[in-house]
């Protein structure tokens, strides 16, 4: 009885923690999911065999990335040598340094797929490069931290769309190692502190471009997705261990009364014989005179009535 006066009380509990639990989850299903690992797209696994048509956003794609490099490898150098500031400095010189490695990138590619690149910076480079000549001390630092943050914050879209959408698979890895330069080059820029986020352009408001209100809905839909699935897969869980712990209970209480009432049927049955009635003895000892007169008693009793 006790034991299943435990499992009674623990079923209890069970039940309370499931329906508290899917009732948080289901108001916030943010706490759902664990906040995982940030992964490093493993670039070995695209292919890089120049298969696949080359379109026109495919090739200035390239020309983008190899104008990046044209002007943000000698603002690096500037910044090393014009900064007082051992951070901008530090950014400069990595930025600059890995800039030459994605250069060669988008050349090699720029090269199997026969894609023209040009050999200078445009105009709206060129003149930030002479804005920052003409800049000293903080004013250098504040041009040169603004200037690239926001040319990075241009590119990235692009990055996005040919990453997406090409069909090339020499594209497709050059936009996914573009992507990872790109995201690195914008944290080390912002690790600054000065980076003026106010001047930086806003996005668009959802549905204000063609397909916007579409792939809103479609983020959606997915976030939805995403979320409810692991909360439904909890909930679904919680509720088949209380179900079992029902069963268990139920089954434990029905054997332990199962004895007696299987005594109970057979002696009370009808048409059963329950045997031979035993009236109870009294013990030999203590009492023994009291029993014996109390019988001659009722024996004298019997004989007085007889006839």
């Amino acid at each position: 009885m006790f034991a299943i006066n435990r499992m009674l009380r623990w079923q209890r509990r069970l039940w309370g923690a499931a329906l508290a639990t899917a009732v948080l989850l289901l108001l916030d299903p943010q706490g759902a999911r664990a906040e995982p690992g940030v992964p490093d797209p493993p670039n070995g696994l695209i292919t890089d065999r120049g298969k696949g048509e080359v379109s026109d956003a495919d090739r200035d794609f390239a020309v983008k990335v190899r104008l990046a490099g044209l002007w943000e490898i000698p603002a690096g150098k500037m910044a090393q040598e014009k900064s007082d500031d051992p951070r901008i400095q530090s950014i400069g010189r990595d930025i600059a340094a890995q800039h030459v490695a994605l250069d060669q990138l988008v050349r090699d590619a720029a090269k199997k797929l026969d894609v023209s690149l040009p050999n200078k910076p445009n105009a709206d480079q060129q003149g930030w490069l002479d804005e920052m000549r003409d800049a000293e001390g903080e004013e250098f630092d504040r041009v040169y931290i603004d200037r690239l943050r926001a040319a990075h914050g241009k590119i990235f879209p692009a990055i996005a769309t040919i990453r997406a959408s090409t069909r090339n698979d020499t594209m497709r890895k050059l936009a996914q190692r573009t992507n990872q330069f790109v995201m690195t080059h914008m944290t080390l820029l912002e690790s600054s502190g000065i980076v003026d986020f106010a001047a930086l352009p806003t996005a668009a408001p959802p549905g204000s471009a063609t397909g916007g209100s579409a792939g809103a809905t479609q983020l959606q839909s997915a976030a939805r997705s995403e979320t409810s699935t692991p909360v439904l897969a909890f909930v679904l869980v919680a509720l088949a261990s209380a179900a079992i712990s029902v069963f268990i209970v139920r089954h434990f209480s029905q054997d332990s009364r199962r004895p007696y009432r299987r005594q109970r049927s057979r002696r009370f049955a009808p048409g059963s014989d329950p045997g031979p009635y035993r009236p109870r003895q009294t013990p030999r000892g203590t009492g023994q005179a009291e029993h014996d007169q109390a019988l001659g008693v009722a024996s004298g009793a019997r004989t007085a009535f007889l006839p």
